[in-house]
């Protein structure tokens, strides 16, 4: 829950950064490959993490009409980089035009329940993070570097000169 903007933009502004670093490690070739039949495909994990925002941030009466939801996943990392960078954005300006503190108290029907615009800005940085780890055991079973978010990843800490921990 955010009581203030400048605590989500900055907090936005972090994990926006890692989202775009995950993104980038990816290749065209791993976003259609298929690691197991129950398991999104990279495409499919990266496209739901980009079109979620302006899914969930609409609702809010936020206008985010940067990436459609139901537009197809793009074929290659740097035009899914680019969508995501441009939603990304696109919410971060519209947050600072329409909202203030106070804002982030009132409440808006979220998938049925009564959200107050804080949880939500909350709930869309949980989300993210949460599929974004999805995405990165995708990418150790497509044999993709995985770069480091919250601290070193295995191949991090083989270039610092130390044994990735188990």
């Amino acid at each position: 829950m955010y009581y203030k903007l400048s605590d989500f933009i900055s907090d936005w502004t972090y994990e926006s950064e890692s989202t775009i670093k995950v993104f980038s490690n990816l290749t065209d070739e791993s976003l259609s490959k298929k690691v197991h039949e129950k398991v999104r495909t990279a495409g499919k994990l990266a496209w739901h993490i980009t079109t979620s925002i302006s899914e969930m941030m609409n609702r809010t009466g936020l206008k985010i009409e940067s990436v459609k939801e139901d537009s197809p996943i793009p074929a290659k990392v740097s035009e899914l980089v680019d969508a995501y960078k441009s939603v990304s954005q696109a919410l971060i300006t519209q947050v600072k035009a329409n909202w203030d503190d106070a804002v982030l108290m009132k409440e808006d029907d979220m998938y049925g329940e009564m959200w107050a615009k804080g949880k939500t800005l909350g709930i869309l940085i949980t989300h993210q993070t949460h599929h974004r780890a999805q995405l990165t055991v995708v990418m150790r079973l497509l044999e993709l570097k995985v770069p480091g978010i919250y601290g070193p990843s295995s191949e991090e800490w083989a270039a610092y000169g130390m044994p990735a921990q188990e």
